[in-house]
């Protein structure tokens, strides 16, 4: 692959989280929101990991569910994961306790009309998140940030179920939400400047690594995964098999592969029984009962470590479906073939003023999607390829896949000779 000083891509990643704080587009007069209560919507498990990195830092949160026995379940498992962290010696095993008695439960939303930012982190429905936003209206205080935590639904649309929205805003938190570091902070239509370098600054309390968005669909780190896997499922419907795809993406610098990450997220996520999907491959492995590691069977076979094995059922199923016979492709073009279309997409990011800069871009997928370090960052690595190199590519793509739309920025960019690092969008984000 492409060779780099290892030294540079440090020194770039360490700007490129520097400049991640920044947010030129955003006033900077007048004073920060205090922000010492919390409320989280949701005790499931990105719920109560969120609540964790408030608690961690001293600050009290109270968690909302539906009723009691799924309050309980929430709370426990927190405690769980903070009993683990303290017995791996993370911290004294006395601050499991201290850090469980900042975080109180309830079952109304009424028990959150005290709170400085209130967290929304249920089920990923709009109509859901809507009905809850409708309700947060009539009880939370003024000036309290209405936050959605949604990995990629329309934030104008919920902020507009309230009469205040420039004070909604997104937080997307990255699962699990007491670990990862990146933090997708969402600048909807309406959002006022004060609450967006309020919830910046809250972020750095909470160890997180802040990146500003615009609204769109899947914002910036899932519309660039979905460009992945995108081209991940149109490489298996000409015969090239899952594992192979993962190998190469292993091979590359990441840990896990579009099928391996499938796997461990659950082939049922957002799936029911009889229900056709676009993925008819996923939707017929679920019908076998296949929902991935946490039966043992997915894309993968997993033994009792979870090691996965090739499957021979999955090869059964992708045949009958595709009707095409297994083939193999050299890892170097398999690699093309994902990668860069997540570049295109990421420059179509940029042209619609969805990120501030390039290098956000590359925060994003260190920080929340487990691009090689070594790699130095999506961004970074395509100026190692070159804008022409990856412009030829793309034309040969656009042509076996119509939906991919080729990014102006990337024509010009190839015209000029340019670099990608060097493209501003000029700090604004398009709402």
């Amino acid at each position: 692959m492409i060779a780099t000083d290892l030294n540079q891509v440090e020194k770039f990643i360490e700007n490129s989280l520097v400049e991640s704080f920044k947010t030129p587009n955003v006033e900077s007069s007048g004073d920060l929101i205090s922000i010492h209560s919390i409320g989280i919507i949701g005790a499931g498990t990105m719920g109560g990991g969120i609540a964790m990195n408030f608690a961690n830092v001293g600050l009290p949160v109270t968690i909302i569910e539906t009723n009691e026995a799924q309050l309980a379940a929430g709370l426990e498992r927190v405690r769980v994961n903070y009993q683990r962290s303290a017995d791996r010696g993370r911290f004294p095993q006395k601050e499991v306790q201290q850090r469980m008695n900042l975080i109180n439960g309830g079952t109304s939303l009424s028990d959150l009309s005290g709170c400085d930012l209130i967290i929304e982190a249920v089920f990923e429905n709009i109509e859901i998140k809507k009905q809850i936003f409708s309700e947060l209206d009539k009880i939370a205080k003024p000036n309290c940030i209405l936050a959605t935590n949604t990995s990629g639904l329309d934030i104008n649309s919920i902020a507009n179920m309230t009469s205040r929205p420039k004070d909604v805003i997104g937080l997307h938190f990255f699962s699990p939400a007491n670990v990862m570091k990146l933090l997708e902070i969402v600048q909807a239509k309406y959002t006022k400047p004060i609450v967006i370098r309020s919830c910046m600054e809250i972020a750095k309390k909470i160890n997180k690594v802040p990146v500003l968005v615009g609204v769109c669909d899947g914002f910036v780190g899932n519309r660039i995964l979905w460009a992945r896997q995108s081209q991940a499922m149109r490489l298996v419907g000409k015969g090239v098999m899952p594992w192979d795809i993962d190998k190469a993406l292993n091979d590359f610098g990441f840990k896990m592969g579009p099928f391996q990450m499938s796997d461990l997220a659950g082939l049922d996520l957002g799936w029911s029984k009889g229900v056709k999907t676009n993925n008819p491959i996923k939707d017929a492995l679920c019908e076998l009962g296949r929902r991935g590691q946490k039966t043992l069977q997915g894309y993968y076979d997993y033994d009792g470590n979870r090691t996965p094995i090739p499957s021979k059922e999955t090869e059964k199923v992708i045949k009958a479906i595709t009707n095409v016979d297994q083939t193999t492709m050299p890892k170097e073009k398999i690699i093309e073939t994902l990668v860069y279309p997540m570049i295109n997409e990421a420059l179509q990011i940029l042209q619609e003023n969805k990120a501030q800069r390039p290098s956000d871009i590359d925060v994003v997928w260190l920080f929340g999607y487990g691009w090689p370090r070594s790699k130095g960052g999506l961004m970074f690595y395509a100026d190692q390829i070159g804008a022409a190199n990856i412009l030829e590519k793309m034309k040969t793509l656009s042509s076996e896949d119509k939906s991919i739309k080729i990014s102006k920025l990337l024509s010009d960019v190839a015209r000029n000779n340019g670099k990608f690092l060097d493209l501003d969008s000029g700090g604004l984000i398009a709402t």
